[in-house]
């Protein structure tokens, strides 16, 4: 096959060709209209121009400027014999369009459905392009809820609420024999479910739970980590801080249930989530010290943020447990109800945040945790930078709109 520069007059002709138009040929101003004509009857386009530029009397006059729409005719005749190439002929005749070409700068006009009216011809693009659309987001669902169930094993269960709060994710711990005692193959399940929430579009909010009866998790499972050696320590402790600082950065809210024991590794997998709600009867501390060992996996680095350097010292010093009444008093974790009520609450709160817009809860989250890593002014500078990100989005016109019109927004997170 004969190779022309795609920059040349010749391979702009050949292409166009190709693709089912016709060059235009040598005209002088007046004929512009049976040209037009023509066009319409060989190709079913036409380019129409604004304030009737100068146009180029060979066949370079086939180049248009990037910003040309092409209006399909509404003549008998508008659907070439190749009809559902249309798309195709357009593509290929805007890719012949001339860049450098000043005077082709003022285009005006807009494409028109060829099957719109024309039941013979099936049904109109838009409604194809939306049965389409509908299609693939319910493959996508499908997709995204056969990968939550692939992530789930049998000591973390990986699911989500309903139908009805398809964003709010629960990740389920069930080690009942161990009290959730984190051994290798628990940490392995937590690692792969946060690892697939993060690669969810679809989800806007994150609930730890555990599914086991007066406890949350008991920390590192001292029964396995007792036969292993110092270098197999050395790495679960490195993958247990890792993880969790994996789970600290997911873009959505996390949400820990405490409603029973929380320690050691349990505490630390719940100060790496953004809010903490227990019950009355949770019990939370770091007893660490008291096996000759510190926190290894964040919680002498998050403990002092979230309460104080004073107070976290005298947790992880003394080792002492503390009740989620005293946790709610220090700061430790957000709300405290009765016992049994700690998931109950947080899914109230999951949906609250679910209800809202999900790239404004994003923004927001990325400003406060980064924002909290620099000095004042550049903290500022990025929440601007976060303002920003909400601007140019379909929800928050889509917020404005459910304001004046006194409905319930219904945000889609784009």
């Amino acid at each position: 096959m004969e190779e022309v520069s795609p920059l040349s007059p010749t391979s702009n002709s050949k292409l166009a060709q190709d693709c089912g138009a016709s060059p235009r040929k040598q005209t002088h101003r007046r004929n512009d209209k049976e040209n037009y004509q023509k066009g319409i009857a060989e190709n079913g386009f036409v380019a129409t121009r604004k304030y009737g530029s100068t146009r180029t009397a060979n066949a370079d006059s086939l180049k248009m400027s990037p910003g040309i729409l092409l209006e399909c005719s509404r003549n008998n005749r508008s659907v070439s014999p190749a009809g559902e190439k249309v798309v195709d002929r357009r593509k290929a005749l805007i890719e012949t369009t001339n860049y450098q070409n000043s005077d082709a700068l003022e285009v005006t006009g807009k494409w028109r459905c060829p099957q719109k009216g024309k039941p013979g011809l099936g049904p109109p693009l838009k409604q194809r392009r939306l049965e389409r659309w509908i299609h693939r987001f319910h493959q996508y669902q499908s997709r995204r809820t056969l990968i939550l169930d692939s992530a789930s094993s049998e000591s973390v269960q990986l699911q989500r609420i309903s139908d009805s709060d398809i964003g709010i994710i629960e990740v389920s711990l069930n080690r009942p024999a161990a009290k959730n005692a984190l051994g290798t193959d628990m940490l392995r399940g937590l690692k792969h479910a946060f690892e697939t929430i993060s690669e969810d579009s679809s989800a806007n909010v994150v609930m730890i739970r555990s599914s086991v009866p007066k406890v949350f998790c008991a920390g590192a499972d001292l029964k396995e980590r007792r036969q292993m050696s110092p270098s197999e320590i050395h790495f679960y402790v490195n993958t247990l801080r890792s993880t969790f600082s994996f789970l600290e950065a997911l873009p959505i809210p996390t949400i820990a249930v405490i409603d029973g024991a929380a320690l050691g590794g349990g505490l630390e997998m719940a100060l790496a989530c953004d809010l903490r709600i227990c019950g009355e009867a949770a019990l939370l501390g770091l007893p660490e010290t008291g096996l000759a060992i510190i926190p290894g996996a964040g919680g002498t680095q998050r403990l002092p943020r979230l309460v104080g350097k004073s107070v976290a010292k005298d947790i992880i010093f003394t080792g002492r447990k503390v009740s989620g009444k005293d946790a709610m008093s220090l700061g430790l974790v957000n709300y405290c109800v009765p016992a049994g009520q700690a998931q109950l609450k947080a899914l109230e709160i999951a949906q609250e945040i679910n209800q809202k817009g999900p790239i404004a809860i994003r923004m927001a989250k990325r400003a406060i945790t980064k924002g909290l890593e620099v000095d004042m002014a550049s903290a500022l500078e990025l929440e601007e930078e976060c303002y920003i990100g909400t601007l140019h989005t379909e929800d928050r016109l889509e917020g404005l709109a459910a304001f004046a019109e006194k409905r319930k927004p219904k945000y889609t997170g784009t």
